[in-house]
């Protein structure tokens, strides 16, 4: 005689069990999905306008024509016009260019060289010298301002321009030299294997292959180094003298004897400057 067993349904057929629970379970995750969308689009929008609402409000500010520096009274280019009639800032200005532009130009140099070397060979102290290289990048800016003073103190070196450009070229040097070795790093070395079949020596393969490839991280870093030069404020402010105010320091001072709505101005017009010059080092380094 042949017995026959029932079998739960359960068991003939899991997928159908199943399917309820799996309903359950995507319409649950996807009511997750669109709160934590919601919640993360808010979040973000919060600290944008954390960040950025007092900036677009000093922006503002600065066509204001009042004396008071938080009082509306009409659109004026007033402030901006006083800039050019005061003699302190534009020799504050120019201490800032000239640092920054020398600091760019030899940071430029040495960070290049320094990627070249870290990337392309191999020797002994090669990574002290990378761990050391990128400290400026790692340590807080007053550790820096402080050491470096201590340097000059220590060795009687009179503080002046030329200190302050010692030390932006300390530091420019190891963003320029991160800038421009992750292009390094992206490039196809068959194209430098190549140069040299076709007989070209080593000089010819960095000026015709070399170069023109690095270019875009070169003149990014340049751009990222002139504009953290230009806008550095506590390391200078420990490292400079007399007669060598740069404009961040100026307009620290400015703030100190009393605010007008000329610092608005000077601040409008080193954001736009900034913001320009970052923009500029982005879209190289997507080339």
């Amino acid at each position: 005689m042949t017995t026959t067993t029932n079998a739960p349904a359960s068991t003939l057929s899991p997928p159908a069990a199943r399917a309820p629970g799996r309903r359950r379970t995507t319409s649950r995750d996807s009511a997750r999905a669109a709160f934590n969308s919601r919640v993360l689009t808010w979040l973000a929008m919060g600290i944008f306008l954390f960040l950025y609402l007092p900036i677009i409000i000093l922006v503002i500010y600065s066509f204001s024509g009042g004396n008071n520096v938080g009082v509306w009274t009409g659109f004026s280019t007033r402030w901006y016009a006083e800039l050019l009639s005061d003699r302190a800032l534009i020799s504050a200005f120019r201490v800032s260019l000239w640092v920054a532009l020398w600091s760019t130009l030899i940071s430029t140099v040495l960070g290049t060289l320094a990627a070249m070397a870290l990337e392309r060979y191999r020797f002994f102290g090669r990574l002290p010298f990378d761990t050391v290289l990128y400290l400026p990048i790692i340590i807080p800016d007053i550790v820096m301002a402080l050491s470096t003073l201590l340097f000059f103190v220590t060795f009687a070196v009179p503080l002046s321009r030329y200190t302050i450009l010692v030390t932006h070229v300390a530091f420019n040097v190891a963003f320029v030299a991160v800038v421009v070795r992750a292009r390094l790093a992206e490039m196809d070395a068959s194209l430098e294997e190549a140069a040299a079949d076709l007989g070209a020596n080593a000089w010819t393969t960095f000026r015709r292959v070399t170069m023109p490839i690095l270019m875009p991280g070169i003149v990014s870093g340049a751009l990222l180094a002139f504009t953290l030069s230009l806008d550095d404020f506590v390391i200078t402010f420990f490292v400079a003298g007399p007669g060598s105010t740069t404009l961040p320091v100026r307009v620290y001072s400015m703030i100190k004897f009393g605010v007008t709505p000329e610092v608005n101005a000077i601040s409008t017009l080193m954001l736009v400057g900034s913001t320009v010059l970052v923009v500029i080092s982005l879209l190289l380094q997507r080339k």
